[in-house]
């Protein structure tokens, strides 16, 4: 298969404060990995800068402007006491989204079977009006947007199997009937929604974990769950996701998911996009802060996208002391 990698420095110039877990280190780890002598079938390129016309299919524009005036010559500047902007914040969150937007033209133009957005920040948090939880922009909801605007796609899912629910997800399908969302994540946990409850127009599918829940449990709610209402939709773009917080070595969760968990579910993931939309599957980064749960888990993600099998990549795990 042909599996596209959108990459950018802006990505390592989004710098946070001393000690925030969204951190600088992430994308390095990511980048490491994916230099990987098992990846080399790879293509890279540089993630184009995303306009504010994509980010206005998903957001309001006060939260553009909002985000734009908020962006700091120098120093840093807080959102909330989570979300934090640098001086070089804007453009790698307007990166990200044009690495997402490129994603969606690359799979619909036959230019790549799938897409992996190895970007920061992440966007699952950000709702329509509101940026938080590390997010700006929602890059996974405006993928979607992008494919029904520019590609006509008549229905886009997003899955997510992130440890935290991706409330700015939901809250921008809430009412899109031909927008499908479907979560896997810890509950209780940040940001608190992602109650099975939540249905929206009967598009929502949450299916929450509990901590201490493993690979059983998740793979449990996947093929209960998820996987069964992502098959009755039957979508024309398969849009991941990518949170890798829900590994055993997280510090933000507790969920206890290894590299053979995320390896299966991208198979499982593949294997619905093959049925119904001839493979398209984008993939973008969101959460995880182990650095070594993060690498080896991006590892098996994208050697599961280029090769569609099951590969550990051992060898390319960040070590330890790395994580210092």
């Amino acid at each position: 298969m042909t599996t596209l990698v959108f990459t950018h420095a802006s990505s390592l110039a989004h710098e946070t404060p001393p000690g925030h877990p969204e951190r600088v280190d992430r994308i390095k780890a990511v980048n490491a990995v994916l230099a990987s002598p098992a990846l080399k079938g790879i293509s890279r390129r540089d993630a184009p800068l995303g306009n504010e016309e994509s980010v206005l299919l998903a957001h309001t524009p006060e939260l553009l402007s909002r985000i734009k005036s908020l962006n700091p010559e120098s120093g840093f500047e807080y959102i909330d006491a989570d979300t934090v902007m640098g001086p070089h914040t804007l453009e790698a969150a307007l990166r990200a989204v044009g690495a997402a937007t490129a994603g969606v033209d690359a799979v619909f133009e036959g230019k790549a079977d799938n897409v992996f957005c190895a970007m920061r920040p992440p966007g699952h948090h950000a709702e329509h009006n509101r940026a938080m939880g590390f997010c700006f922009f929602n890059q996974a909801a405006i993928a979607a947007h992008h494919a029904r605007k520019r590609h006509g796609a008549e229905r886009v899912a997003v899955v997510d199997f992130d440890v935290h629910h991706g409330n700015g997800t939901q809250d921008i399908f809430w009412s899109e009937a031909d927008l499908f969302y479907g979560s896997t994540h810890q509950m209780p946990l940040y940001p608190g929604s992602g109650a099975p409850s939540e249905t929206g127009v009967g598009n929502i599918f949450n299916a929450p974990l509990r901590a201490g829940d493993g690979g059983i449990e998740f793979r449990a709610a996947m093929e209960r769950v998820i996987l069964p209402a992502l098959s009755t939709f039957s979508p024309d773009l398969i849009i991941i996701s990518a949170g890798f917080d829900a590994h055993e070595r997280d510090p933000l969760g507790s969920l206890q998911l290894t590299e053979e968990d995320f390896s299966w579910i991208t198979l499982k993931l593949l294997e619905v996009a093959d049925q119904f939309c001839a493979g398209r599957v984008v993939s973008v980064l969101e959460g995880g802060y182990d650095l070594q749960g993060l690498a080896g888990s991006v590892g098996v993600h994208v050697h599961a996208l280029l090769h569609g099998d099951q590969g550990l990549l051992e060898e390319n795990e960040v070590s330890e002391e790395d994580e210092d």
